[in-house]
């Protein structure tokens, strides 16, 4: 790991910032992608006190040229990422009533948009090298839908689209491409979109259980380096999954249940 370059992108808090302390503690050379260049620096600065390298780049993802000088610029001064992580996400969860025409355009912005720049940004050199590692973070959205989250169910299901896509496209080009599906995540989402977490459905905890941001890091980076084509986290979202496939009237009514 110690000669491997990683991009976080979402890297200032949650699940990104534990993937770069995750990824800096093994000893690879990791750079930050987010907003916040203050919480940016703060996680840079964590990583260093361990000993690991990190470099912030302050940037709005969802700006297509400001993705493309940066890129330009991480490649001139560190060379193209051998990993690849698209985990910035954004949006509150509301039904389509409630939610603005502006919302719905940032809710895609971020993360799909996003993560199509980014990677875009940096596939033609990982083409050409003939390898790379890209994750994309998304969540049960990407498979299922409730109610009152319609325009972040939207972007998850646009996440999970891109990834198989990309895939498909990258075949036999030596660079792989991992899709992560991360069921309830305990980070500041939940503080900075106040009222979402009552939009959730009812699940029993101890099926379903909430994850820790360094357990999802766990299990990007253990997907990432095995080179899985999907990661679900917890497990037991396979099981729903292939209930929603073969029921789905019956699962549909269960997630309109609220926790």
């Amino acid at each position: 790991m110690a000669s491997k370059l990683i991009l976080v992108t979402g890297a200032s808090s949650g699940i990104g910032a534990a993937t770069a302390k995750h990824y800096g503690a093994a000893g690879a050379k990791v750079l930050l992608l987010a907003r916040n260049r203050d919480r940016l620096e703060a996680v840079a600065s964590d990583i260093r006190a361990s000993g690991g390298s990190a470099s912030p780049y302050a940037i709005d993802l969802a700006d297509a040229e400001a993705v493309t000088e940066v890129g330009g610029q991480i490649t001139a001064a560190h060379g193209t990422p051998d990993v690849l992580i698209n985990n910035a996400g954004a949006g509150r969860w509301l039904s389509i009533l409630n939610t603005t025409p502006e919302e719905a355009r940032a809710m895609m912005d971020v993360p799909y948009f996003a993560a199509f720049y980014v990677s875009r940004a940096f596939l033609p050199a990982m083409v050409a090298r003939r390898s790379g590692r890209i994750a994309c973070i998304t969540s049960p959205a990407g498979y299922l839908a409730w109610t009152d989250a319609c325009a972040y169910i939207a972007a998850r299901h646009a996440m999970k689209g891109f990834a198989e896509a990309m895939r498909a496209d990258l075949e036999g080009t030596g660079v792989s491409v991992t899709l992560v599906v991360l069921g309830t995540v305990e980070t500041p989402y939940w503080e900075h979109n106040p009222g979402s977490r009552e939009h959730l459905p009812a699940t029993n905890p101890s099926l379903v259980p909430n994850l820790t941001p360094e357990q999802a890091a766990c299990a990007i980076v253990d997907g990432v380096e095995r080179r899985r084509r999907t990661v679900i986290k917890p497990g037991i979202f396979r099981a729903i999954f292939i209930a929603h496939a073969l029921f789905p009237t019956f699962v549909a009514r269960q997630l309109r249940k609220k926790g």
